[in-house]
């Protein structure tokens, strides 16, 4: 029986976030980790395009997205391009039967992320979402921490995220400050992933609270949001999410879970060290090193080859690849982000009524 042949892969959109996906392919595909080829980027600036594909080494250079999605050697498309423009490309992918990775959040509002949700089921193609820090080596590991049930219930997370406006800097993401591209502001275009760890931790959510604020002028894009969760199953969430003009200071994010047992807490949302306290015992951190043997022991991968590969990018496209190789569908999945918008837009509802007013 012959071998099924390698997934050729197109990449439309050579800006940050292409760039991160591009290295991680060009290197699962160097070490041996995924069978696949990558054949093809696109990019409106056509530069940008050739000088992508240069050092990656892609042969087929595209200005025109459609391209590369009804071009028949293609079997799997990256799409990596303003929020604004994802479900159309994602649409046209489902349409021609294509397996489609796209970038976080799917669209700008949930009836848009619902019809693409409904197009890759009735298509029966594969669809992964960037939501990266469900393969997060840290939040993996701390999240199999609180399965201790000598640690008792969840009683609450609280979740500051913050990061420098993403117009300016590395991230030089000047469509973020357009509404018509980027749907709101940091709520939805960079909260996406914390409503997802959210609902990972604390399970279904019942009800949700917030507030946002608008700092930077940008007419519809807020830069602070604010929400009170409560879960299903009892526990709560605070969440803050931020962006500020701190140009010196990284994107990171600081999760504190208190469980009736135990409080545990990180300063980083990938990798670095896990604090812990439980029961009557005293603080004790695992360290980084450490959770990345846990992590790779976790998820099944100890072969050394996969702690070269984490030591230079996440397995985030090793997991996509790899379960539409087996015929699989990739975790995370559609139907998994759509459950994060649907968190995302009940928050903005709850912004209409912007609480009540404290009596003096």
């Amino acid at each position: 029986m012959s071998s099924p042949a390698p997934l050729r892969i197109g990449l439309i959109g050579c800006g940050l976030i292409g760039r991160f996906h591009s290295r991680a392919i060009s290197g699962l595909i160097r070490l041996g980790l995924v069978d696949a080829r990558y054949a093809a980027v696109c990019d409106l600036d056509e530069g940008r395009a050739r000088s992508f594909a240069e050092t990656a080494g892609v042969p087929w250079v595209t200005t025109v997205a459609s391209e590369v999605i009804d071009a028949p050697n293609i079997d799997v498309v990256y799409i990596c391009v303003p929020t604004a423009w994802h479900k159309e490309l994602v649409l046209r992918a489902a349409e021609r039967g294509k397996h489609v990775f796209c970038e976080k959040p799917l669209a700008t509002n949930l009836p848009d992320v619902e019809e693409m949700v409904a197009a890759v089921e009735r298509a029966g193609v594969k669809a992964g979402v960037g939501l990266i820090l469900r393969h997060s080596p840290i939040l993996t590991v701390l999240k199999s921490l609180t399965e201790d049930p000598s640690l008792g219930r969840l009683m609450v997370i609280i979740l500051r995220d913050d990061q420098f406006f993403p117009v300016q800097g590395h991230y030089a993401s000047e469509w973020r400050q357009d509404r018509r591209l980027v749907g709101s502001g940091t709520l939805l275009e960079h909260s996406i992933h914390d409503l997802d760890v959210l609902r990972w931790f604390g399970g279904g959510i019942s009800n949700v609270r917030g507030s946002v604020r608008n700092f930077a002028g940008h007419e519809g894009v807020e830069d602070l949001a604010l929400a009170h969760i409560q879960f299903q199953e009892g526990g709560q969430a605070q969440l803050a999410s931020i962006w500020h003009n701190v140009i010196g200071r990284p994107s990171t994010r600081r999760l504190e879970c208190f469980l009736e047992n135990a409080a545990l807490f990180i300063d980083n949302d990938f990798l670095g060290p896990i604090h812990v306290q439980a029961h009557a015992k005293s603080a004790e951190t695992i360290s980084e090193d450490e959770v990345r043997r846990r992590y790779l022991q976790l998820t099944g991968l100890t072969d050394p080859t996969f702690e070269e590969a984490l030591r230079r990018f996440s397995l985030e496209d090793y997991f996509f690849l790899n379960a539409v190789a087996q015929g699989k569908d990739p975790f995370p999945s559609f139907p998994l982000a759509l459950e994060a918008h649907r968190a995302v837009d009940a928050i903005y509802r709850s912004t209409a009524s912007d609480g009540s007013q404290v009596p003096s």
